[in-house]
């Protein structure tokens, strides 16, 4: 048979290359056809409107209520906390996966050491002399690898994690406006429990005056004992709610100390005061401009993003993967000749990987990272729609107590009025000084209506700007 022509075999090759290069990259594994994904929710669907008409809240929103032991508190409280610490670290974790993925699109390059002392075996495939004899061996080399990234797998990879990374500054963001609030709403509770007690004292004060005079007219002869029992009733209905204050206090205590990682002793002395309610407009309407910039949406918001890419991901594994690998360095047999001239070695080549057969392991994944990116997008929809309902429920709460507190303060005022009346009636000579401690009483219960209103006013004020967002955003993540 004639020999091939060099030439000739060279020029078919030259050929039939090509179209063995397409044959194998038709040769992937098959794309399954995934169903039409999941979309996130607008604001028209979500029922709210573009734009907000309420003020954006400050990022320390809690130092507008002018209360210098909350912000201390609070400031303490976002430093010390174990669940923020949790949170920090799981924010340090995400970043470290985004910065592991972004070097998956940079050169990997390293550098080897060996050194060995072996005894060669003389019927192997070392020839004399080394065979049979115990020699050192080493290698001194340094490697360089890069992938091609052409079908954007890398980049998918890290923008899925650099996703995760900001669904988890997000989710710290979100420890931080919980733990402000849960602070802030503590201290207004103690607050209200220590003005309480005060007006309660006073009416306290005010009953037993009462039965005392109720007493000598028992015994003067113009009252009985069923008068005398029907007034006591309400001191010790006054007493017991005393008792449920004090318990109260120390549970708003013990709640203060905890979120503020300190031991309770050390707010023994605390005797916080109400502030004075925000100038706060509640008569505007949330819009998916202050909505969107709450922790918890910004949170599922990236997760939807992460899990996209993801998909992206899934999908690029069943395209080639071409990679560039080239090394340099020293090997020998004999530790004395490891840097000559002769012992040098390097090398340079191409490697292509293709997913044949995969037993159906990718379009597992693919419809797996599908499925994922859907559940992201059904989670960020369902908080989305709470968004909506928190700061509508927010705002109805905070309007329907201002407009309480035309209300109430006319109340406390005229019972102020029929208090004055009492006293002159009985300076006069007109009344008894148990008409005087009565109407003494009725204003001492509206002045604790009022504290109670002004409580539930600032809680109120504190949950809305908690709703919309506390003043975080993307900004610096």
């Amino acid at each position: 048979m004639k020999p091939l022509n060099h030439e000739r075999q060279a020029g078919a090759c030259a050929r039939w290359w090509p179209l063995a290069a397409v044959a194998l990259l038709t040769a992937c594994a098959r794309i399954p056809t995934l169903p039409p994904g999941a979309a996130p929710m607008d604001g028209k669907a979500a029922g709210v409107q573009a734009s907000s008409s309420l003020t954006e809240p400050a990022s320390a929103w809690w130092t507008a209520f002018g209360a210098a032991q909350l912000d201390a508190l609070i400031e303490r409280a976002l430093n010390e906390s174990p669940s923020l610490a949790a949170a920090e670290a799981r924010l340090r974790r995400a970043s470290a996966a985004a910065e592991a993925a972004g070097a998956a699109e940079l050169p990997q390059a390293g550098l080897g050491v060996d050194a060995m002392r072996q005894r060669y075996t003389e019927n192997g495939l070392v020839p004399k002399p080394v065979a049979g004899s115990t020699r050192s061996t080493a290698t001194l080399q340094i490697g360089a690898s890069y992938e091609f990234d052409f079908v954007g797998r890398n980049k998918a990879a890290l923008e899925a994690a650099l996703g995760r990374q900001q669904a988890a500054a997000a989710d710290a963001d979100a420890a931080r406006l919980l733990l402000a609030t849960q602070m802030t709403r503590s201290y207004i509770g103690l607050a209200r429990v220590l003005a309480q007690t005060e007006f309660l004292d006073a009416q306290i004060g005010q009953r037993q005056q009462l039965l005392g005079l109720m007493a000598q007219r028992r015994a003067a002869g113009l009252d009985g004992a069923q008068e005398q029992g029907q007034a006591e009733l309400p001191l010790l209905e006054l007493q017991r709610q005393r008792q449920q204050l004090d318990e109260q206090a120390g549970l708003l205590r013990n709640q203060l100390a905890a979120l503020s990682a300190q031991p309770v002793a050390a707010l023994a002395t605390l005797k916080p005061r109400l502030p004075q309610a925000l100038p706060l407009d509640a008569a505007g309407e949330p819009g998916l401009d202050l909505l969107g910039r709450r922790p918890d949406v910004r949170a599922a918001r990236r997760l939807v993003e992460a899990g996209l890419h993801q998909v992206d991901e899934a999908r690029a594994q069943f395209y080639p993967n071409v990679s560039l690998t080239a090394f340099a360095g020293f090997n020998a047999i004999g530790l004395d000749r490891l840097l000559e001239a002769g012992s040098r070695q390097y090398g340079i080549g191409p490697a292509l990987r293709l997913p044949l057969f995969d037993s159906g392991r990718l379009r597992a994944q693919l419809r797996g990272a599908s499925s994922d990116a859907d559940a992201a997008v059904a989670q960020y929809n369902s908080v989305l729609l709470e968004a909506v309902r928190d700061a509508r429920d927010q705002l109805l709460a905070l309007r329907s107590l201002q407009a309480q507190q035309p209300q109430q303060a006319q109340a406390l005022a005229q019972s102020r009025a029929l208090e004055a009346l009492a006293e002159q009636r009985h300076a006069a000579g007109l009344g008894n000084r148990m008409g005087v401690l009565n109407a003494q009483f009725q204003t001492t219960q509206q002045q604790r209506q009022d504290v109670e209103l002004r409580a539930q006013l600032l809680t109120a004020q504190a949950g809305l700007l908690r709703s919309l967002g506390g003043g975080f955003s993307d900004a610096g993540h």
